[in-house]
């Protein structure tokens, strides 16, 4: 047991908080797939609750396997990487899948294998990757607004271009990270400035293009004017079933909750087991709850921090940065939906939602993350074992000189010529 433990290697307090939320997400996605069963009438509750297993399973396996490639073969990948995802984002928006009449083409299912997945975000992960490698190939060069904005302006471009219409919430996710990332890495404030100027402007004008011109918005910009239009709205017309639902398991959650598998608010909120399982965590388990899963993604956040301030280099540091932060800031999405701090989206709780994507993405980038500190723990061993050698390098001389000075003692008195002088 202690040799295979031996195998999971970076930083064991993320390792601990991966597996307490994966332990953990198994009762509320266990009680919300009653509602699935007995009021969507999808499946059964163990087949669902084996195949959520089946999704924590791979990823820990997924987490595993990329822990163990050095994070530094990444720098031959992320400048291309962009290139072939971006091709799969536009097959999959060609796709044109319909979802209640709107536009929602997110998943692409692999042949043979029967299987579905979200390729933004796989992009997201690709997006990330290649600013964390621009912000270490060129931090020591000096470039112009136009060069950087074309080096950096068409991978974005091609990455969110075709998420944006079938899922706003994940492409201005990507966004917020990426303006972040490029903050830390002190991407020159005056470009980054014109750029969320210009980016300002482009939505002012889209917006009042598609109030002119209903005709030329996407499919989708009627639901998201909707979302926003409810969102903190007191008026009694407006459609708040979701978010009122989610209130009122929030609410009979009280201090301690209502028991596990007892909530209620599942067999009416929609999505109970994926965007709105915080609700039911809330409900189920209290404030305490509540509040405990928001300090294990607070203290996640704090090691994501500590492992890139001690990456071994820029591109180790940037890239662990900006894949935490995005974990984190989903999460704070998906918390902060069910108590409407922000407009409904369909963003998951990483590693406690169900869904098979969401999780193996998650998984990735946490492999990665582990993989940074894993390097550093190497280099920590490297440097450990490099004083050691000089230490005992350093042993041997001074036991050698103790030695030859002994010897010499002993031969200048065993010589009568010695000890006569000595006299």
């Amino acid at each position: 047991m202690r040799k295979l433990l031996s195998q999971f290697q970076g930083d064991k307090a993320i390792w601990a908080y991966v597996v307490l939320l994966a332990l953990f997400s198994f009762m509320p996605v266990f009680s919300a797939s009653t509602n699935l069963v007995h009021v969507v009438g999808t499946g059964s509750i163990v087949g669902l609750l084996f195949k959520h297993f089946g999704h924590i399973f791979v990823g820990i396996v997924i987490i595993f396997f990329v822990h163990r490639i050095p994070f530094d073969r990444l720098k031959y990948i992320a400048p291309v990487a962009w290139i072939p995802v971006s091709g799969l984002l536009l097959i999959t928006a060609a796709q044109g899948m319909m979802i209640g009449g709107a536009n929602a083409s997110r998943w692409l299912k692999i042949p043979l294998l029967n299987i579905s997945f979200q390729p933004s975000s796989l992009g997201w992960i690709a997006l990330i990757a290649y600013v964390a490698w621009f912000l270490w190939r060129f931090a020591d060069e000096k470039y112009t607004f136009a060069w950087s904005l074309l080096w950096l302006g068409a991978p974005a471009l091609c990455i969110i271009g075709p998420i944006l219409p079938s899922n706003l919430s994940t492409a201005a996710i990507i966004l917020f990270t990426i303006a972040l990332l490029l903050f830390v890495g002190k991407y020159p404030m005056k470009y980054m400035t014109k750029i969320i100027t210009a980016g300002a402007i482009a939505l002012v004008l889209a917006i009042g293009m598609f109030k002119a011109f209903p005709d030329m918005a996407p499919s989708r910009y009627k639901t998201w004017e909707a979302r926003f239009s409810r969102f903190g709205s007191e008026d009694k017309d407006e459609d708040r079933y979701q978010i009122e639902n989610a209130k009122i398991a929030i609410a009979q959650g009280q201090m301690f909750g209502v028991g596990p598998g007892k909530s209620v608010q599942k067999n009416f909120l929609p999505q109970s087991s994926s965007d709105f399982i915080y609700a039911i965590i809330v409900e189920e388990f209290g404030f305490l709850g509540g509040i405990s899963i928001l300090i294990v993604y607070i203290l996640l956040l704090f090691r994501f921090l500590v492992v890139s301030n001690k990456a071994p280099n820029l591109f180790g540091k940037y890239l662990a940065f900006g894949l935490g932060f995005s974990i984190i800031f989903q999460a704070f999405i998906n918390m902060g939906v069910a108590v409407e701090i922000f407009p409904t989206t369909g963003q998951p709780l990483p590693l406690v939602s169900s869904g098979g994507t969401s999780i193996w993405m998650t998984c990735v980038s946490l492999g990665i993350i582990l993989s940074i500190s894993r390097k550093e723990e190497q280099v920590k061993q490297q440097l450990a074992d490099q004083q050691r050698k000089q230490d005992e390098f350093k042993r041997i001389l001074e036991e050698q000189q103790a030695e030859d000075e002994l010897k010499n003692e002993n031969d200048s008195d065993s010589n009568p010529i010695y000890a006569v002088l000595n006299k």
